[in-house]
């Protein structure tokens, strides 16, 4: 303001003034060391990451919010380390995101959805609630849960790669039939063919005690894929954790009101659908991990395939195999 009065030939003494007198003190010393004086490097540094979170609410689709928009402290931290800010702190991150308003994705509750098989002969769990493997194909498992729309139900079904967390495979239907998760199966088996990173005979394949997976169609279908089948025990709230926290992740930074992935109401199934897409290319590419060290389940896998076969694809892996 000042400035702009100076521009019309009013001296800054009389400007001063006229602003004390409506109640805003600044004094011309004031004025003119802000004038003359550079900020310092910690003003500057703020506001530069001050843009970039800023950022995050208006680059994503429509104008809307980023997807990581949803990070906490410590994966907001890692990933501005990506874009640049190398030497940022924690702590740092966690004073301007306070001042921004920002604190990340609080989870919530999950909600049961899967129906229990009674009185039924189902697969073993071979997996016994170890979560762990050394190499991607080794075990997936499987859920799916419930989406609400204006024309009802939807309901999505995922399998994860245990190694690296990745989606490997999805499908969302307005039925929870063996049809829908036998879908969800087959994408996965079809990706991880086509990304040059095949199956293997035997590979575990773990879900709940859900009826759709201990059916007998469902069960002859892992058979004739060469896959071996485990069901985790009735009653356990761990026997599949890993696909149930999955699910809660999904519902949390996907599906809730004011996500970034929801560009309006979900009116129908392939509204949701798009949204699943959108929402796995995300988390397989761009999201950041906890449990890999802070990089995305892609570049895990590629840091893998490039260890053991020297190709990042994985491609060498098929032919050093045939």
């Amino acid at each position: 303001f000042i400035d702009e009065q100076r521009a019309a030939g009013h001296g800054v003494e009389s400007i001063c003034q006229v602003l004390r007198v409506q109640g805003l003190t600044v004094a011309p010393r004031t004025y003119r060391s802000w004038k003359t004086t550079s900020p310092a490097p910690r003003v500057s540094a703020d506001a530069a990451v001050i843009d970039a979170l800023r950022q995050l609410r208006v680059g994503g689709l429509q104008g809307g919010p980023l997807p990581e928009v949803l990070y906490g402290r410590r994966k907001m931290t890692a990933w501005l380390a990506r874009c640049g800010f190398q030497t940022i702190s924690k702590h740092t991150v966690d004073r301007l995101m306070r001042d921004e308003g920002m604190s990340g994705l609080v989870r919530g509750r999950k909600v049961r959805t899967t129906i229990p098989a009674k009185n039924g002969v189902r697969a073993g769990d071979l997996l016994n609630r170890d979560f762990r493997t050394t190499a991607p194909n080794r075990a997936w498992v499987t859920d799916f849960t419930f989406v609400p729309t204006w024309a009802g139900f939807a309901y999505v079904a995922f399998v994860i790669d245990l190694y690296s967390r990745a989606i490997v495979g999805w499908s969302a239907a307005t039925t929870k039939d063996v049809a829908f998760v036998e879908s969800c199966l087959a994408m996965a088996l079809w990706r991880r063919d086509h990304a040059g990173r095949p199956v293997p005979a035997g590979m575990i394949h773990h879900s709940d005690a859900g009826s759709q997976y201990t059916s007998i169609r469902f069960t002859e279908t892992l058979a004739l894929q060469g896959l071996s089948a485990s069901i985790g025990t009735v009653g356990d709230a761990y026997d599949n954790a890993v696909a149930e926290s999955f699910m809660g992740l999904f519902k949390n930074e996907a599906i809730a009101p004011g996500s970034p992935f929801r560009v309006g109401p979900l009116r129908t199934l392939a509204d949701v659908e798009t949204l699943t897409m959108n929402y796995v290319d995300w988390y397989n590419n761009h999201r950041l991990h906890s449990l890999l060290d802070l990089t995305t389940p892609e570049e895990f896998e590629q840091t893998y395939y490039a260890h053991e076969t020297g190709s990042p694809s994985g491609d060498a892996a098929n032919k050093k195999t045939a």
